[in-house]
């Protein structure tokens, strides 16, 4: 259930009191015209560079995603945990060898606010590579900033 906290505690008198139950502070998820968006200035920096679009999109989100660092035991193979990461050392524990990765996030599990934030990025690199992009107020009335 999404709702303002009152609307909340009026339905939590029909909740099953055998059950459990978690409440988290709703965040607003990226909109479709983001996400087109972002893929459309992707796809103009990809062919500008003679890239291919995923090795942009990466690019992209190293630079200006989200991003956790995390340790695993090095005869551990990554691939089959995260989409988009880098190995970014190795140390050891009592004889157990750990690889340490940055992972990044895709951003179709991003809020409107993290997807704004890539955005901008994707944009400023449009910008150097003379791309022309929207005006200031064209995204506004697209709505993609929160």
């Amino acid at each position: 259930m999404i709702g303002t906290i009152t609307e909340i505690i009026s339905h939590i008198k029909d909740f099953d009191c055998k059950k459990k139950y978690e409440i988290q502070e709703y965040h607003e998820k990226r909109s479709k015209s983001q996400n087109s968006y972002m893929w459309e200035i992707i796809n103009k920096i990809a062919n500008a560079l003679r890239l291919d679009k995923e090795e942009v999109y990466l690019n992209m989100l190293m630079s200006y995603g989200q991003s956790e660092i995390i340790s695993m035991k090095s005869i551990i193979n990554p691939q089959g945990y995260f989409k988009y990461y880098k190995e970014i050392g190795k140390s050891a524990i009592n004889d157990v060898e750990f690889t340490h990765y940055k992972i990044y996030k895709g951003s179709s599990e991003y809020n409107s606010l993290e997807m704004s934030i890539l955005i901008d990025g994707v944009i400023r690199e449009a910008e150097q590579l003379n791309i022309p992009t929207m005006t200031p107020e064209e995204i506004k009335r697209l709505r993609l900033w929160t």
